[in-house]
C-alpha cells in the first residue's frame, strides 16, 4: 500500500496522468503523421489487397477520426496479418513485398498504442488499490 502523502505528490500526478496521456497524444500524432505523409505509399504497397481495393479511393479523405481508424486497421493488418489473410482482406504477396521502412513505422505506431494502453491499465490497478 502507498501512503496518502504519495498520492498528493507531483510524482503520483505524472505517473497516473502525465505519462499515459503523453503516450496517447504521441500515438495520435504519429498516426496522423502516417495518414498524411505515408498513406499513399502504404496503399501502393498493398494494391492487390481487397481492403485497399474496396476502401482505397476514400482512405485519408473522410476526416480526422476515420484517418486514425484507417491507420490502426492497416497497421493491424500488416503487423498481425494471419486473421486478415484468412478473411481475405490482405494479399500475402503484398505482405511479403511490403517495404521494411513502412512496416517499421506501423510497428512503432502499434507499440505506442499498446504501451499507452498497458500503462493506463496499470494506473487503473494502482488506483483501485489506493
Amino acid at each position: 500500500m502507498m501512503t496518502e502523502e504519495f498520492w498528493k505528490s507531483w510524482l503520483a500526478f505524472w505517473i497516473v496522468g502525465g505519462i499515459p496521456g503523453l503516450l496517447a497524444v504521441a500515438g495520435i500524432a504519429y498516426s496522423l503523421y502516417l495518414s498524411r505523409c505515408h498513406l499513399d505509399a502504404i496503399k501502393d504497397a498493398l494494391k492487390n489487397s481487397r481492403y485497399i481495393y474496396l476502401w482505397g479511393p476514400s482512405l485519408g479523405k473522410r476526416g480526422l477520426l476515420w484517418s486514425l481508424y484507417e491507420i490502426a486497421k492497416i497497421a493491424g493488418m500488416v503487423v498481425w496479418p494471419r486473421a486478415d489473410i484468412h478473411i481475405g482482406n490482405v494479399n500475402p504477396v503484398d505482405l511479403e513485398n511490403f517495404p521494411p521502412h513502412l512496416k517499421r513505422h506501423l510497428i512503432v505506431n502499434i507499440t505506442l498504442m499498446l504501451t499507452s494502453l498497458a500503462w493506463m491499465a496499470a494506473v487503473a490497478v494502482l488506483l483501485k488499490f489506493k
